[in-house]
Order: structure tokens, then sequence, then C-alpha cells
């Protein structure tokens, strides 16, 4: 947890029932169809995230939702980011890289050995990418389900 405005930010598992995170994805979904194609819209809604292979991590400082994650099982040792988001408000505070080193972590203790995602290509994703890099994570093709697209860019790394 770490410390801002005197209060923690802390991770949660979530059941995704609350309608705070069903806001809060469907502001995700929203955006996502307003800056990229509809057939390059990868994001899961609230059904397909509440599925046994989804493990969705919300981030909350104080009582404020402010970031959410998951991790989605490919295999028995292969899984993919899906719905990491920060607030607006809160990008570049620290919230993206707290929550993504707690997935790596407990991505690790579900006995991952390799972690990959697929993010945009266009420049509203280059904070998105930047941050992947630092942790490790290096451009690959398209996985698991997807296929060759101009608007993604695949990443992966293992653990």
């Amino acid at each position: 947890m770490r410390t801002t405005g005197g209060k923690y930010m802390k991770i949660v598992l979530d059941d995704l029932r609350g309608p705070e995170i069903a806001a809060f994805l469907e502001d995700h979904l929203r955006e996502m169809h307003a800056i990229t194609p509809s057939e390059s819209v990868y994001a899961l809604d609230l059904d397909r995230l509440r599925v046994p292979e989804v493990t969705f991590w919300s981030v909350y400082d104080g009582d404020r939702l402010v970031g959410c994650g998951a991790i989605k099982r490919i295999d028995g040792t292969h899984a993919e980011i899906k719905s990491m988001r920060t607030a607006p408000e809160r990008r570049r505070d620290g919230v993206a890289s707290l929550l993504l080193t707690h997935m790596l972590a407990e991505a690790k203790a579900m006995g991952i050995e390799r972690l990959s995602l697929e993010t945009g290509a266009t420049e509203h994703f280059e904070q998105a990418r930047k941050l992947y890099e630092k942790f490790g994570f290096e451009a690959c093709g398209p996985f698991e389900g997807y296929g060759p697209d101009p608007h993604s860019y695949f990443m992966t790394r293992t653990i």
C-alpha cells in the first residue's frame, strides 16, 4: 500500500458486483470505443470479466476507486493483463505502477510464467506502453485469439 494525501491506497479482489466498478468499467469501454475502431477494441465487459479464469482487482485511495486491472488465464502458465485502467484525474500518480507491481506478484504466486497484454498502438497509449516497458514487457506478436491489427500493440514478459 502507498500513502497519498494522508490515506492509504489499497488493492482488493473485486467480484465485479458493485455499481462503482460497473460505472468505472463502462467509462473504460466508452473511452476505448471513442479512440479506437470498434473492431479493434478488445476490452472486456462485466460479463466477460466475471468468469473463473479472470482475477480482478480494484485500487482504492481511501474510499475512492482510482484504478483496476485483471489477469485472465490463457493456460496453466500463460496469462493476459486485461482491463488495466486508472481514473483519468489520477494518471501519472503511481496508481498503475502500484497495481502492476501487485499483479506481477500475484501472477507469480498463481504459477504463471508468462504474462502478455494487448494495448493500443496509437499515441493515446504511449504512456501505457512506456509503463509496461519499465516493468520488463517487450513487444511481441499477436497471441491467443488475436490476429494482426494495426491498432494493437502486443507485449509480453516472463515472470
